[in-house]
């Protein structure tokens, strides 16, 4: 499967699609750190820059193109922002990346488009941006549902299916609750397949990390939908739970901590995380802190409440810090390799990578176990 990346930032869905042998025809980005993370970990994969300026013989250039990703611009959408919606200068860029989807389409036989962002886009101009996301992406023109939008559903119209789900980093082996929407849209046979981001409401991963998401749908959803272009709402209330803090495996609670025990925390195949120390940590991450995206400023300060409790005694407390997470702490967070922003930057060598630009690239990525699973599904 070859993909065509928008809004790349560092290029999650690489690091996340890569080993299971999708290729990246390209990439679009503009901002200089991330362009030079790019450069440094994919120099063979061109950059087509400005989203705004890619040409229809550029993507004709391209050839087969199977998928199409984005993730545009959520300042607009965003419940910690001004909430301008599609009118504002940079969530708007999601009519170009659409501009560039159906060039996929016409010369390279573009089957998906995965779109993603923050769960306020459900909220965003009373509910009308999401109706023109999935009407953009299903060829119909959608109403707000009369209740709004559910946080799982699925639509038809006259060039596909679309199907949309909020998923949250923390049930995917990650030390952070990060919830994002992802719609996918099939253009393609989708009355033949199984569901890629629906499962069944008692495999999903939204209850306790022990159990584990299901590879097939009990039923199949085409007969619940129409394929008439007017487009059928279907979705039932997702229970997600959200808790304030999450509890982690500690490997270390003494002396200088260069990395937060929790982000130590190894996920198992099942997704629990492996514990094997004396300790537990108390993990927390506040939303507008190390999630940039969703603050609306891209300038949140990453801070780690971090709680040392005995094994014996849970109720007891033995130590207490806040401080900054690390750019190293951030990366796992989000499911990079150590050190992956860690990069020669501005005539200067990797050990002199400034901070600043590393955390807003990472807080304005996606997750890359979240991308990991999705890409999985749909190869």
């Amino acid at each position: 499967m070859r993909y065509l990346s928008l809004f790349s930032g560092i290029e999650a869905a690489t690091e996340a699609w890569s080993p299971l042998g999708l290729e990246c025809v390209g990439v679009s980005e503009v901002d200089t750190f991330p362009c030079a993370v790019l450069d440094h970990h994919r120099p063979d994969i061109p950059n087509l820059g400005d989203v705004t300026q890619i040409t229809e013989k550029q993507i004709k250039a391209l050839g087969q193109i199977d998928l199409v990703v984005f993730g545009s611009p959520c300042q607009d959408l965003s419940v910690a922002g001004k909430r301008k919606g599609f009118e504002g200068e940079r969530s708007s860029l999601f009519r170009d990346a659409m501009r560039i989807v159906r060039w996929a389409r016409r010369y390279g036989g573009c089957r998906f488009a995965l779109w993603e962002n923050v769960p306020g886009a459900f909220s965003s101009n009373a509910g009308r941006d999401f109706a023109e996301v999935v009407g953009s992406l299903a060829g119909a023109k959608f109403d707000v549902p009369p209740s709004g939008w559910k946080t799982a559903g699925a639509a038809v119209g006259k060039t596909g299916m679309v199907e949309w789900r909020v998923l949250d980093a923390q049930w995917f082996g990650v030390a952070q609750r990060r919830r994002r929407v992802f719609a996918l849209a099939d253009f393609g046979d989708w009355a033949g397949r199984q569901p890629i981001l629906l499962e069944p409401e008692g495999m999903r991963r939204n209850s306790a990390p022990s159990r584990e998401a299901g590879e097939d749908s009990t039923h199949d959803i085409a007969p619940s939908l129409t394929s008439s272009g007017r487009g059928v709402e279907r979705a039932g209330e997702t229970r997600w739970q959200d808790p304030v803090v999450a509890v982690f495996g500690a490997n270390n609670c003494s002396g200088a901590i260069d990395v937060a025990p929790a982000c130590n925390a190894s996920a198992s195949a099942s997704g629990r995380l492996d514990f094997d120390s004396e300790a537990f940590v108390t993990h927390a991450l506040r939303g507008e802190g190390f999630d940039a995206s969703e603050d609306g400023t891209g300038r949140g300060t990453p801070i780690v409440p971090v709680a040392f409790n005995s094994r014996e005694d849970p109720a007891a407390q033995v130590g207490m810090q806040v401080r900054r997470l690390t750019p190293r702490e951030c990366e796992r967070l989000q499911g990079f390799p150590d050190d992956y922003t860690r990069i020669p930057y501005r005539n200067k060598p990797a050990d002199k990578c400034p901070d600043g630009p590393r955390y807003k690239a990472l807080g304005n990525s996606m997750a890359v176990p979240v991308m990991a699973w999705i890409g999985e599904r749909l190869a």
